[in-house]
């Protein structure tokens, strides 16, 4: 047994055994593990406390479920990547398979939050709830807001309304969809909101409370040699060149999201860029770097004629996780593609 496993499987047995429901912490690091660092008044070191010890710092967290805590990675969520990602939905199958738990909750960074907690949303495929949490200041901080959030995610994650509603996330009170959910302010306590959507749900330490049905969600297969294929974003602005385009075409990129200007425009010098991207056969979607709003086919740009994508609500960083697993399951036709980004419009 390995150590991570051994000190989880002691800390369950250090609580009472009740008819509480089985939570799987899984512990990646970020904001809410770290510890403050003297460079400023606000710096910080992610990553620099366990996630048992998160737990040990959140009183009454115990009366709500038997928690079972295991440390995936310990790092800053700027240094996330997919290999994390597959560990996590590995894990998450395994304990779901064999009823190991009856949900589970992940800490996180807040900076890469939303694209985990899409990447999970389109391959779990399960019932049972799945929880992100992270904080936006460190667990030594004044006013660290790591203890209420964490407690506020094993409270949705436990509650029976929480099932068949894909990933969730839980900060500063408020539940979100992954689909939906971005962080919008860097420093901010509130930073996450649900853009064109709203939240689903609001929580605290009494009550959970959602405010919309449960929804089908997308679901694809884990690739099998955990490797996501390259996906590049390219941010449009003005006097925009196809220098970036071009090359990203020469290393090998499959896919390409635009993070477009106003409704995913670029700059006509671009869009022959794209052009010749998709005649060597990369997939392009048109997202947009505006935050808000849609980006909709054929408006100024005939998307048809140029064989594009448009991503509708998804913003470049979940239009990249979705195409790589399309990609990755073996569908490049822009014409399915486009459904499965607008399958629910």
């Amino acid at each position: 047994m390995s150590p991570a496993r051994a000190r989880a499987t002691d800390m369950q047995a250090r609580q009472p055994q009740t008819s509480l429901p089985r939570v799987l912490v899984l512990a990646t690091g970020g904001t809410i593990s770290g510890k403050a660092d003297t460079r400023s008044a606000i710096g910080y070191d992610a990553g620099a406390v366990t996630g048992e010890q998160l737990i040990a710092g959140v009183p009454g967290v115990e009366k709500l479920a038997r928690l079972k805590v295991e440390q995936i990675s310990n790092i800053a969520s700027q240094n996330m990547n997919s290999q994390v990602w597959f560990h996590l939905a590995e894990r998450i199958h395994e304990a779901f398979a064999r009823n190991e738990a009856d949900a589970v909750v992940i800490t996180h960074g807040t900076d890469t939050m939303e694209e985990t907690a899409f990447f999970l949303d389109i391959v779990t495929g399960d019932s049972r709830p799945v929880v992100l949490t992270g904080a936006m200041r460190p667990s030594t901080a004044i006013s660290a807001d790591g203890p209420a959030n964490m407690y506020e995610a094993v409270k949705v994650a436990t509650s029976p309304q929480a099932r068949n509603r894909g990933v969730l996330v839980v900060l500063d009170d408020t539940i979100h969809a992954a689909r939906w959910v971005s962080k919008t302010h860097t420093t901010a306590l509130e930073t996450f909101r649900s853009r064109n959507a709203g939240p689903v749900g609001m929580a605290d330490p009494a009550n959970v409370r959602f405010f919309t049905p449960p929804r089908a969600e997308i679901h694809l297969p884990l690739s099998q040699n955990h490797v996501l294929p390259r996906v590049e974003i390219i941010y449009a602005h003005a006097d925009m060149d196809a220098d970036q385009i071009d090359e990203a075409v020469k290393n090998g990129a499959r896919g390409i999201v635009i993070a477009g200007m106003g409704d995913g425009n670029v700059s006509e010098e671009a869009l022959s860029g794209l052009d010749r991207a998709v005649k060597a056969g990369v997939v392009v979607v048109r997202s947009s770097r505006v935050g808000d709003g849609f980006v909709n086919r054929n408006v100024e740009v005939d998307d048809d004629r140029h064989e594009l994508v448009a991503s509708l609500d998804l913003n470049p960083q979940k239009a990249r996780i979705l195409l790589q697993l399309l990609l990755a399951d073996g569908r490049n036709a822009p014409t399915d593609i486009q459904k499965t980004f607008g399958r629910d419009y």
